[in-house]
């Protein structure tokens, strides 16, 4: 009898099949600055200036929204750069919106949000998602003045 291959598939359980399902646009609005827009700015028919139109599904992960930023924006690129994820939404019961923080991925770091997907944040169509794009050198330099990357003096015996 010859030899049988298993393959064996690890399923999402939100996972859909992205041939058959149309994808949905997401308006996606980036800061580089570090910080999140001022919700303010999505009131009244307003939004930010700089949108990136996204066309995703919900079974998108954080790390793949990542992926088409650093596409498009080059400074992203370099390893350690921060993102920092929020979903910008209508709030039901008043003409404002609302912006809840939903997550973070860092450039050439693995880390546990990263397979996050819209489908977890109950994504729903005409929600903005807003990233603000903080890099290495920034974050490193609010650690402050006298850290030191080497645990104390080298010439100390042991």
């Amino acid at each position: 009898m010859a030899g049988v291959d298993v393959i064996i598939e690890e399923k999402k359980d939100d996972s859909i099949d992205r041939q058959k399902i149309c994808p949905f646009l997401l308006r996606v609005f980036v800061s580089s600055s570090g910080q999140h827009h001022k919700v303010t700015e999505y009131n009244k028919g307003n939004t930010p200036t700089n949108e990136l139109q996204i066309y995703t599904w919900k079974d998108a992960t954080l790390h793949e929204l990542t992926q088409l930023v650093k596409e498009v924006n080059p400074e992203a690129r370099r390893k350690g750069t921060k993102f920092s994820f929020a979903l910008v939404y209508p709030d039901t019961r008043y003409p404002i919106y609302r912006m809840r923080e939903i997550g973070s991925t860092t450039t050439g770091i693995k880390g546990s949000e990263d397979l996050k997907t819209l489908g977890n944040f109950r994504i729903t169509l005409g929600d903005y998602m807003d990233i603000a794009i903080t890099p290495p050198d920034t974050w490193n330099a609010n650690r402050g003045k006298n850290y030191s990357n080497n645990f104390g003096n080298r010439n100390r015996p042991f």
